[in-house]
């Protein structure tokens, strides 16, 4: 039985103008649906394949600003959110999320700072307590980001694009067990990353946006995986290599 908050995706294309740029997505243009029959669903895939274009889709037609925050945020800095989100048919199970957020790395400063303009009166102390007792600005972009994600605890669905983005290996492995244990108590995780460290979180299911089409792959298949494997197994040679495809 799929018991999910997100149980499927599919896209209405005729409802995408003829001249749009999402047309010229393979990964995007050789599907329509695509169900959520896991509690963690990767999107892996390299730069300009249609991650990042999706994942904004799923979190507007969830409800979410485009710019990230909780179901509550509403605000813009720009104005350039996909027309992909307009075409998005969201089915969404029996359950419904208490708690929602929407990451995205190159808006979390607006996000953090919003988080500020929301606290309605709460005295600093306690609002701060929630993030490790100072405020998200007084951190590091990761620092802040791990302490706001790692201030929910009820189930939910998170829609992440790229966490790792400003995340050291070290953090990426707190946010990988933050991840496997909020799954585990029923919480529904989207996520686009290139992070080797995350893809391998337990139970996950992995899509490939490398090909023409969303197309379920393991692990090891991985383009993150495979690159990161033969670089640390070959490093010498991969980087003489490397340095002679420049000269």
């Amino acid at each position: 039985m799929n018991n999910q908050f997100i149980q499927s995706i599919r896209i209405d294309w005729t409802k995408v103008e003829k001249d749009s740029y999402l047309w010229e997505i393979p990964a995007l243009q050789n599907w329509e649906s695509l169900e959520f029959e896991k509690n963690i669903t990767f999107f892996a895939g390299e730069n300009g394949t249609g991650k990042s274009t999706l994942m904004e889709a799923i979190a507007v037609a969830s409800g979410f600003n485009p710019e990230g925050g909780t179901a509550d945020y509403r605000f813009r800095t720009f104005d350039e959110a996909s027309d992909l989100a307009e075409a998005l048919q969201v089915v969404r199970g029996h359950r419904r999320a208490v708690r929602g957020y929407f990451f995205r790395a190159e808006s979390f400063f607006n996000v953090a700072t919003k988080a500020e303009d929301y606290r309605d009166g709460t005295i600093k102390e306690v609002f701060y307590a929630r993030y490790g007792g100072k405020s998200l600005h007084e951190q590091s972009h990761g620092e802040s980001f791990l302490s706001y994600f790692q201030s929910f605890s009820e189930p939910g669905l998170y829609i992440m694009d790229e966490p790792e983005a400003a995340l050291s290996p070290q953090r990426q492995l707190a946010l990988f067990i933050q991840i496997a244990k909020m799954a585990e108590q029923g919480s529904q995780f989207v996520i686009a990353t290139h992070s080797p460290i995350l893809l391998a979180v337990p139970g996950a299911e992995i899509y490939s946006f490398e090909g023409e089409g969303l197309t379920p792959c393991n692990y090891e298949e991985t383009e993150s995986y495979r690159l990161t494997e033969l670089f640390i197994n070959e490093k010498e040679r991969m980087i003489k290599e490397l340095l002679k495809e420049e000269r």
